[in-house]
């Protein structure tokens, strides 16, 4: 990792997960190349860093100790949030909700009836309260992008934003009365005021525009400060939630870079997905490191 600062924008180099210096980056899976990773998440509770590959059909987990677990889920995922109890994760997936309990997948609700047959299930993420927000968006190119963001609470589901074109990263602030949302072919992440009794979003706002790149999985900080990974444009930005104004930059190299999550005791470092479906180049779809506190 390389720092150095231009102006108030400090900068920042990934380098490959398996070149960190951590216990995960022993594990059979850092020097593969994924299709289209993404959903990393870090579970403090067991020290397991875990993500997808969407097209693979595949879910890993990387415990501790370093060693690695893959499954086939059969089916498109298109993220894998740690649920209530440790170990278990909530799968979103192409035609339903499916909880994995640490050995089998299970259908808990199921979304045939409510996404179009070239929809899935894109990004996903738990809100303060536990209700899981998740994102649909359109998988065969035949059809134009689109989708909606949906909550599954308590065995429903309901719209949050209606007409969506790729709904992708999602964070909340730490006072728990804002919620950000990157809407990738928007080209805009977007704060909505937050209320946690009833998981409602409202009073859409841009709070920042992505001119080179596309905006796609984001993490938020202890400051409020939000880390997007942005698709096409080989970096890492972190922006303020209060103006979106940019405070820091990470340089990837590939090309694809899909999301991110903090990771460690300390929380100190960025682990990051990016996808190599159609791309050559030498760390196209590889998984990257990065401390930047």
């Amino acid at each position: 990792m390389v720092e150095s600062s231009f102006g108030n924008v400090k900068e920042f180099t990934a380098q490959l997960f398996s070149d960190s210096k951590s216990c995960y980056s022993d594990c059979s899976v850092a020097d593969k190349k994924f299709v289209l990773g993404e959903s990393p998440f870090y579970d403090e509770r067991t020290g397991n860093l875990s993500f997808v590959d969407i097209m693979s059909h595949a879910f890993y987990i990387i415990d501790k100790n370093g060693k690695c677990s893959s499954y086939d889920v059969g089916q498109m995922v298109g993220a894998a949030v740690p649920a209530e109890k440790a170990g278990t994760y909530m799968l979103a997936m192409t035609d339903g909700l499916y909880l994995f309990d640490g050995k089998d997948v299970n259908c808990i609700f199921d979304l045939s009836n409510i996404y179009e047959p070239y929809r899935r299930s894109n990004d996903a993420k738990c809100d303060p309260a536990g209700r899981l927000f998740f994102g649909s968006s359109t998988w065969n190119n035949e059809y134009e992008p689109g989708g909606n963001l949906y909550c599954y609470d308590d065995g429903t589901v309901r719209i949050l934003q209606k007409n969506t074109k790729i709904s992708n990263g999602m964070a909340w602030t730490k006072n728990k009365k804002k919620f950000l949302f990157s809407d990738s072919l928007e080209h805009c992440v977007f704060v909505y005021d937050y209320d946690i009794s009833t998981g409602n979003i409202s009073g859409r706002r841009e709070l920042f525009h992505v001119d080179d790149g596309v905006p796609d999985g984001m993490c938020i900080d202890g400051d409020d400060n939000v880390w997007l990974a942005v698709w096409g444009g080989r970096r890492i930005e972190c922006h303020s939630s209060v103006d979106g104004s940019l405070l820091a930059r990470v340089n990837v190299p590939a090309e694809q870079v899909s999301s991110c999550c903090f990771y460690g005791t300390e929380k100190d470092s960025l682990f990051i997905t990016s996808a190599g479906e159609g791309l050559s180049g030498k760390y196209d779809g590889r998984l990257f490191s990065c401390k930047v506190f």
